[in-house]
């Protein structure tokens, strides 16, 4: 039967489904690793003692404009509902280079790529009050 391993060896038309599905199958591994190692290096990459500075800048800082819950006010909310459907990319470059035309500042000059990108886990996690 077709799709059947025969004897030691896949049929002609096994074989071609699977050569068809290896890259995929590449892809994903590669994808499943990629995130397990930015889990990883985002655990290193922000010390214990920064990541407490972190979070006093994102509530007071943040704060006083996407409001004292981050629920929002002069800028949009920044709960983990809100920020649900939005790329972790896109929240990491207005972070780091601002809304022009808007109050949102860029914060390149003061925050490390690393550490905004904490930020982003955080924010679309959910803050603790």
């Amino acid at each position: 039967p077709p799709g059947r391993l025969l004897g030691n060896r896949w049929s002609p038309r096994a074989r071609r489904k699977r050569v068809r599905l290896l890259p995929w199958v590449r892809l994903l591994a590669g994808a499943v690793l990629m995130a397990v190692a930015t889990a990883a290096a985002l655990a290193v990459e922000v010390p214990e003692t920064r990541r407490d500075a972190l979070l006093h800048l994102l509530r007071h800082d943040c704060g006083s404009c996407h409001g004292m819950t981050l629920g929002g006010g002069l800028g949009p909310p920044l709960t983990p509902q809100a920020l649900a459907g939005k790329a972790a990319l896109a929240l990491e470059a207005t972070i780091l280079f601002g809304r022009p035309g808007t109050p949102m500042p860029p914060w390149r000059g003061m925050l490390s790529e690393a550490e905004v990108r904490w930020l982003v886990e955080v924010l679309k996690t959910g803050v603790a009050p």
